[in-house]
């Protein structure tokens, strides 16, 4: 049995190396709203095989943002969301319009959802969400030097603010509690950039250390 050790690692970016691309040989729209699209594709596999594919292309960036306080803890909103029929927990999210700064879109967001304004920010995440039923795709930072802004709210949300420490965040992910996938990846990539040195000290150290 041969060791993993001796297997080839992948060949990331070297598009040689990759199977043949899929093939479109054609696509339609099946639906249309201001906030997404339905195109239906006759496509070719990689494999040869002829394959009926529909896609989900959003018109909207998918943006979000983990506000960090200096004493180690978190923003976060709750809200109803209707897909799940759900109370989802999760960082202050939105969509960016085609066109628009990234950037721009989540200082907004974050301060018509959390009330909140930061001076220094950091891009943490670029993301490729469910990539085999859809092309939208995700952005994510952490921020913090905040103040207070605004709170403008979606006239379709009620939206609840909480600020809970760091590690809690992360202890809920654990346990389930929360399950917002922007929120997820971004916490963990946060509790990385701690850890290893790539977020101020003084930050990391109130985020890590801070239980209750």
């Amino acid at each position: 049995m041969q060791d993993h050790e001796d297997r080839p690692s992948p060949s990331w970016d070297d598009p040689a190396t990759h199977p043949p691309a899929w093939q479109d040989a054609g696509a339609t729209t099946v639906f249309e709203n201001p906030w997404m699209r339905l195109t239906r594709h006759a496509a070719t596999a990689p494999t040869g095989a002829a394959a009926d594919y529909v896609v989900m292309r959003p018109k909207n960036l998918a943006l979000g943002v983990l506000p960090i306080h200096p004493d180690g803890t978190v923003t976060l909103v709750g809200q109803q969301r209707f897909a799940l029929k759900a109370y989802s927990w999760e960082m202050p999210e939105g969509g960016g319009p085609e066109g628009e700064d990234p950037l721009a879109g989540i200082q907004r967001e974050l301060a018509e959802e959390a009330g909140l304004a930061a001076k220094s920010w950091r891009a943490v995440l670029s993301l490729d969400l469910s990539n085999s039923i859809t092309d939208e795709r995700a952005m994510t930072w952490l921020a913090w030097d905040l103040s207070p802004a605004p709170i403008a709210p979606d006239p379709t949300e009620v939206i609840a603010v909480a600020r809970v420490p760091y590690m809690t965040l992360m202890a809920e992910i654990e346990r389930g509690a929360v399950r917002d996938a922007l929120t997820v990846a971004t916490a963990y990539k946060a509790y990385h950039m701690a850890r290893e040195g790539q977020l101020p000290g003084w930050l990391a150290h109130a985020m890590l250390h801070r239980l209750d």
